[in-house]
Order: structure tokens, then sequence, then C-alpha cells
């Protein structure tokens, strides 16, 4: 299937939160309850979201376009960190936060995300940040595999509330050239 990474458009939003619908949950642990992932879709990952994130200066969005159907993505933002947890682990900086990165399950482990990654971290480096990060649920044992093998590294852990539970996140970091 021929595919392409392209910066999204604020004509791809509607598409963005409908991947981010199937998607988000494969990110959850098994015991995340519907309701609250349909709170954290609907708090932060709606159309109406993205159109925010897709006119914001700071915020880059990546996609995986198949035919004009988008199979993945990914949104870096290009701010310093925030959360005291985070910013005391960070070895890098000024770093970039690839704040989402994700892909279709039927497109897992077929190279269209590791071709993400790269355009992901060639757009961070574009930032002249000396690193990026990310937070990743300490269950998701796939996607903690898919980020090591990318070059990141375990430098701490931060607290992510999920509806009504606090979710435990390790936080990855790595080099950019």
């Amino acid at each position: 299937m021929a595919h392409t990474i392209r910066p999204a458009t604020t004509d791809d939003a509607e598409a963005l939160a409908a991947l981010a619908a199937v998607t988000f949950p494969l990110a959850c642990p098994p015991s995340t309850s519907p309701e609250d992932i349909a709170s954290h879709l609907a708090n932060t990952l709606s159309e109406r979201h993205f159109r925010t994130y897709l006119g914001a200066p700071d915020v880059t969005v990546l996609v995986i376009d198949v035919e004009g159907a988008l199979r993945g993505y990914s949104l870096l933002l290009t701010r310093p960190a925030e959360d005291p947890e985070v910013c005391s682990v960070l070895t890098l900086t000024p770093a970039v936060e690839l704040s989402k990165c994700y892909v279709h399950p039927g497109h897992h482990g077929l190279g269209p995300a590791a071709e993400l990654m790269r355009a992901s971290l060639q757009a961070a480096a574009g930032s002249g940040a000396a690193g990026v990060w990310l937070g990743v649920n300490s269950q998701n044992a796939r996607a903690i595999r898919f980020y090591e093998k990318s070059g990141f590294r375990k430098v701490g852990t931060r607290s992510f509330r999920l509806g009504h539970i606090v979710e435990h996140d390790f936080v990855l970091e790595r080099a950019l050239p």
C-alpha cells in the first residue's frame, strides 16, 4: 500500500479525531474504563481540539496518508515542558515533546510507524532543540519497545490523569542530531 508522510492540514481534523478514537484506546492499560477513554477523546482528541492544534505555531502534526486515508499521526510540541516531574528528569534541553505518536493497528509492524518516527525526529531537529521527549504508559510494552528501538531511553516517570484514574508513564528522551 502506497503511503506518504506529510504535514496535517485543517482539512484533516475530522479524520484525525476519528483515527484517535481507534488508536488512543490501544495505548491505555486494559483496566481503563470506556468512560475514561471517551472523556479523554472528547477533552483532548476531538475534531475541535485537532483544529486548535493545527492552528498553533508551536505544534506540528504529521500524518501517514494511505491513498487519502489517515493511518497514523504524530503531534510535536515545540515549547518547554510544564510538568514538574518531567522537567526534573529531562537531561536534554531545549526539548520538543512528542506528545502523540499513533498508528492504526492495521499498519502495526509494516514500516510506516518507523517512517513516521523518522519524520517526527527530523521535524523536531529542525526546531533547533537538543532533544525530544515523550511519556508512555508504563504498561504499554509494545510502544516502549518501539520507542527504545527508535533511540529513546527511560529517564524517569510522571503521573498522568486519565479520567478518574492516575496512570504512571515512563518519561523517555533521545538526543537530536
